[in-house]
């Protein structure tokens, strides 16, 4: 399975009980050039194409939810072939399988169309990937820079845990932000990593998720947060960690390598290649054909060095602050989305508000049976009496949905097996709405860095409510509730979902084993709510 934050959440925790003191990453001293996005994207082909409707729309933005993992993955290959001067990708994870090579390789064509090409990757998912990744930066036009780097390279799993415990708070650091710009016109903001699981590609595990795509004027707002990681002191050359640039014959070996993929899905006539020939999603949106929604919209993001903004060391930005504001402005609806659920005091104490004022609040998490991550449900466990207590209407997500097609449309593809919760979306009384990369747990408030965009649109907020309920629905999730008082005067989860069209309920967490249940329960008794 696929961890989105770090690959063992659980070491992590338990280590960062020792932490030692945070330092500069590995490589900081590296002589490297500071770069910023394209200054005029509208000389571009791409900003000719939405020239028109720009300018029908003054001082808006177009936007374009993208719940379907194959259109999300088919508009980044397209955006990557049209690129025409500048591609930056920026992301916690990527992973060499059938669409992180296939995305490589298209990357790699850009560049030696002679667009510039930059990416930037969180380290924590890097080991024993070196020798791959550190390739992209001996091309022509491409450079590579890790984020808060680990010094050990190679792939011993003992050696990380022992560098981890010797810089702990460094270490615990990461960057979570997903974003990927052309030509800085058009881009995808959103919670998809770079693997086939986020794009429905996965033949054990899928990943439901939200991206948007974005075009206009809030496009250089999204290269203005890529430039400020990319130029950060924590942004560090893959050259000063790998021992220099690649040779020739490592450049000629990867792209055979990235070939020899490449005839593999034609091959095996994989769906992507098909559709990737057509070039539907990209051109019948620049076409007018596909219709973007044109709106007011907001970047917002944490900066790259946020433990030293929260600690006051420095000014900056905080995600979790501006998109508290807009929370406190809710009058009558919430709607939250969150694969890691895990509140904290604060953010109880914030939707207890919302109830107080009649607010009506609706969660849909992961169950236990869906997650990727059970030590975040072992934190997430103590909150779902409490809420439900205050009202709050709570959903988790079951491994397998009963009903993947809802009013004409799927939920998940049908080809691979367990289905989890993976997106980030916010709705605001149906009107405004925030996607992005930020869980609602601590992790994401406190420890990761993020990124999102707040839209106002009505449109694009019944699109997210009515993708909601039909997940949430009995058939979909489990509705949690609390029983009626017992003889000892307690009250008890219960979990009531469909089953042969049948309403059945559970009095414990179900389509789990009893070892799994004793595994969580057994987590839960360690203090790591803080850094889940």
């Amino acid at each position: 399975m696929i961890n989105c934050t770090l690959s063992a959440r659980l070491g992590i925790g338990l280590l960062s009980l020792l932490a030692g003191c945070a330092a500069l990453p590995p490589g900081s001293d590296f002589p490297k050039m500071s770069s910023s996005a394209l200054t005029r994207p509208d000389e571009t082909r791409m900003g000719r194409q939405l020239a028109a409707a720009k300018a029908e729309h003054p001082g808006n933005s177009g936007f374009k939810l993208l719940p379907v993992g194959t259109d999300s993955f088919l508009l980044r290959m397209e955006m990557a072939q049209a690129a025409e001067r500048t591609l930056d990708v920026q992301y916690f994870l990527i992973q060499s399988d059938d669409t992180g090579q296939l995305l490589i390789e298209a990357l790699l064509k850009a560049a030696d169309r002679g667009v510039r090409v930059r990416v930037l990757l969180d380290d924590a998912g890097s080991f024993g990937r070196d020798a791959q990744i550190r390739t992209l930066a001996g091309y022509p036009n491409t450079e590579l820079r890790l984020f808060n780097p680990f010094a050990y390279r190679g792939t011993v799993n003992f050696v990380h845990v022992a560098e981890f415990l010797a810089d702990a708070s460094r270490l615990n650091y990461r960057m979570h932000n997903k974003l990927f710009v052309v030509d800085n016109e058009i881009g995808i903001v959103g919670g998809r990593n770079i693997g086939d699981e986020y794009f429905q590609g996965g033949r054990d595990f899928e990943f439901g998720d939200y991206d948007i795509i974005a075009a206009g004027p809030i496009i250089n707002e999204v290269s203005k947060s890529f430039d400020a990681f990319w130029n950060s002191p924590m942004a560090i050359p893959i050259e000063a960690l790998a021992g220099g640039k690649p040779s020739a014959q490592d450049l000629e070996t990867y792209r055979g390598v990235l070939a020899a993929h490449h005839l593999q899905m034609i091959d095996a006539n994989a769906a992507y290649m098909r559709k990737l020939a057509a070039n539907e999603p990209l051109t019948a949106m620049l076409d007018g054909k596909s219709s973007l929604a044109w709106a007011k919209g907001e970047v917002v993001y944490d900066s790259p060095e946020k433990a030293k903004v929260q600690d006051g060391e420095q000014g900056g930005r905080l995600l979790r602050h501006r998109l508290g504001e807009v929370a406190k402005e809710v009058q009558s609806e919430l709607i939250i989305v969150s694969p890691y659920l895990v509140p904290g005091t604060a953010g109880m104490k914030f939707l207890e508000g919302l109830r107080e004022r009649d607010v009506s609040v609706r969660i849909l998490t992961n169950s236990l049976a869906s997650t990727d991550m059970p030590i975040v449900h072992s934190g997430y466990q103590a909150f779902r009496a409490p809420l439900l207590g205050t009202g709050v209407a709570l959903y988790e997500v079951r491994p397998v949905l009963g009903e993947p097609i809802v009013r004409g449309r799927r939920l998940r593809s049908l080809s691979s097996g367990q289905y989890a919760l993976h997106a980030k979306v916010f709705v605001f009384d149906r009107q405004r709405v925030f996607v992005g990369s930020m869980n609602l747990d601590q992790r994401s408030l406190h420890l990761n860095t993020e990124i999102g965009l707040i839209i106002d649109s009505p449109e694009l907020a019944r699109q997210i409510a009515v993708r909601f309920a039909d997940i949430a629905q009995p058939a979909n999730s489990y509705v949690l509730m609390l029983s009626q008082v017992d003889g000892l005067g307690q009250r008890h989860l219960v979990w009531r979902t469909l089953e042969n069209e049948k309403s059945v309920d559970f009095d414990q967490e179900p389509d789990v084993t009893f070892w799994q249940r004793l595994q969580v329960d057994m987590l839960s008794l360690l203090p790591l709510d803080d850094l889940l």
